[in-house]
C-alpha cells in the first residue's frame, strides 16, 4: 500500500516548487542548520580551544579532547534537529512542510550515528586510539542507518517491517519472527552499551577521588561494571519477554563448569579481588615474585602486569601473587638496602680504609644518608680480607644496577688513590718427574 509514497513525495515537492511556500521551507531549513552550526561552533570554542585564563589546552588533556570532540560533533546535529522539529510544528498549521519532512529524517540519521559513535568511543576508545576494526564497525553502522533512512523516506519501511513480522524461523517447538529476534538483539546491545557507558563514567569519576586508596578505587570500578553489565543483560532479556527463571538451569551448569573445568580462571579472578581488597599490592610497587622482578603497572581481575627494568612486561596470574611468596620492596617503606663485596690484601690498613669507603659511598647521589652506609669485615678469606659495603636507596623503581655501578666506581677510584692492593687467587703448579720404569 506504500508503493507510491516516494512518487507522492516527489510530486508534492514538485508541486511546491511553483509555490512561494517552498522558498519559505528552504529558508527555514537553512536557518535551522545555520543556527545549530553556529551555536555548536561557539560552544566548541569554549570547550576545546585553549583557555586564556588557565593556559590549558586540548593538547594537554588528550583524552578529554578526543571525547569532547566526539561530543561536540553530536551537539550540532542535535540542535539542528530540535530547531527543525520546532519549525515543523509551527509551519504545519499554515502550509505544507514537505521539505521539512525530508530534512528531519536525514538530520535525525546524523544524530543517531554520532550519538552511537560517542558512546562507543567513550567505552572502547577513551584514550583516543581507534583501530581499524573499530572504524570498520562505525562505517558499517553508518551505512545501516542511512539504508534505514532511505527505506523510511521512500515509504518502503512499512513493507520491510511487515516482512520481518510475517517471516519466522523455528526454534525448538516454537517459531519466532525475525522482528522479535531483531528487537531482542537490539535491546540487548543497547542495554549493554548503556551499562558500559555508565560504568565508564563512574570509573572516570572514582579514579579521581584521591582520598580513597587506589586499590579500592580499582576494585570498586570493576565491581560496578560487572553489576551494571549483569543488570543490563537481565533487563534486556526481560524487555523482550524471556522468562528469567530459565536462566537458573544455565546458572547451575555454569557453576558446575567453573567448578570442574575453570578452576584456575576462577581462582585467578578471586585472587585478583583479594589483592585489591587487602591492598598487599598497588600500582607502582616494586616486587619480586618467582623469577620476575619489576614494577607493577596493571592490576586486573585475572592477571597483574609486571614491567621489568629492561622494559619487558610479564603477565603474572593473580593466583601466584596470593598463594606464593611475593617480595614487595615498597609495601610500607620504599627504602631498599644494597650490598657489594670487595677483597683487599692483608697488607691493607682496614681500620683506615673502612671510614673512607663509607664517606665515598655517602657521596653518591641516590644513596640516602639515613641509614648511613656501613662497611664491615665479613671474614678473612683465602686471598685477603673480605669486606661488605651496605647502603640504602629510596627509589628502587629506578633500578639497582646503576647505583651499584656508581658505588663500585667510587670505591675503585678510592682504592687506586690509596694504592690498596686487590688480591687475586694464585695457584702453584708443580711438574713432578716421571718415575723410572721398574
Amino acid at each position: 500500500m506504500n508503493n507510491n509514497l516516494l512518487a507522492d513525495l516527489i510530486n508534492d515537492l514538485w508541486s511546491d516548487i511553483s509555490k512561494p511556500a517552498i522558498a519559505k521551507q528552504l529558508l527555514v531549513v537553512v536557518l535551522c542548520l545555520a543556527v545549530g552550526w553556529l551555536l555548536a561552533r561557539t560552544w566548541r570554542r569554549f570547550i576545546l580551544d585553549p583557555q586564556p585564563n588557565t593556559g590549558n589546552s586540548a593538547a594537554q588533556v588528550p583524552e578529554m579532547s578526543f571525547l569532547m570532540q566526539s561530543f561536540v560533533g553530536l551537539v550540532g546535529p542535535c540542535l539542528m534537529l530540535v530547531f527543525l522539529l520546532i519549525a515543523k510544528s509551527i509551519m504545519i498549521k499554515y502550509q505544507a512542510v514537505n521539505v521539512l519532512r525530508l530534512a528531519i529524517p536525514l538530520v535525525g540519521s546524523v544524530v543517531l550515528i554520532r550519538a552511537v559513535f560517542f558512546v562507543l568511543r567513550r567505552v572502547f576508545a577513551r584514550a583516543g586510539a581507534v583501530g581499524r576494526s573499530f572504524l570498520l564497525f562505525e562505517k558499517s553502522f553508518a551505512t545501516l542507518v542511512w539504508c534505514i533512512a532511505a527505506l523510511y523516506i521512500t515509504g518502503s519501511w512499512v513493507e520491510f517491517v511487515e516482512f520481518f513480522d510475517t517471516t519466522s524461523i523455528p526454534l525448538g517447538k516454537h517459531r519466532v519472527s525475525l522482528s522479535a529476534i531483531v528487537q531482542a538483539l537490539t535491546s540487548i546491545v543497547l542495554m549493554v552499551l548503556l551499562a558500559l557507558w555508565l560504568g565508564a563514567e563512574l570509573e572516570s569519576r572514582l579514579m579521581k577521588v584521591e582520598s580513597v586508596h587506589l586499590s579500592l578505587r580499582v576494585v570498586a570500578t570493576r565491581a560496578i561494571k560487572a553489576v551494571l553489565l549483569l543488570i543490563g543483560v537481565l533487563l534486556s532479556l526481560a524487555m523482550v519477554g524471556i522468562d528469567l527463571t530459565v536462566l537458573s538451569v544455565f546458572g547451575g551448569a555454569l557453576g558446575v563448569g567453573i567448578g570442574l573445568g575453570l578452576q584456575k580462571i576462577a581462582s585467578n579472578y578471586v585472587s585478583g579481588f583479594v589483592i585489591l581488597l587487602e591492598r598487599s599490592l598497588k600500582i607502582g610497587d616494586m616486587i619480586n615474585v618467582d623469577k620476575y622482578y619489576g614494577r607493577v603497572t596493571q592490576i586486573n581481575t585475572r592477571y597483574t602486569v609486571l614491567q621489568g627494568l629492561d622494559g619487558i612486561e610479564s603477565v603474572i596470574p593473580n593466583e601466584m601473587l596470593v598463594s606464593g611468596v611475593v617480595q614487595n620492596f615498597s609495601l610500607s617503606d620504599t627504602n631498599l638496602r644494597l650490598a657489594i663485596q670487595i677483597t683487599v690484601s692483608y697488607k691493607t690498613d682496614v681500620e683506615k680504609l673502612i671510614p673512607q669507603i663509607e664517606a665515598v659511598v655517602l657521596g653518591i647521589e641516590r644513596v640516602v644518608d639515613d641509614p648511613a652506609p656501613q662497611a664491615v669485615v665479613l671474614r678473612f678469606g683465602d686471598n685477603g680480607v673480605e669486606l661488605e659495603v651496605g647502603f640504602w636507596i629510596s627509589d628502587p623503581e629506578n633500578g639497582r644496577g646503576g647505583v651499584k655501578s656508581q658505588v663500585n666506581l667510587a670505591i675503585w677510584r678510592l682504592l687506586q688513590a690509596e694504592n690498596v692492593e686487590l688480591p687475586y687467587p694464585q695457584r702453584e703448579i708443580r711438574i713432578l718427574a716421571e718415575r723410572p720404569n721398574a
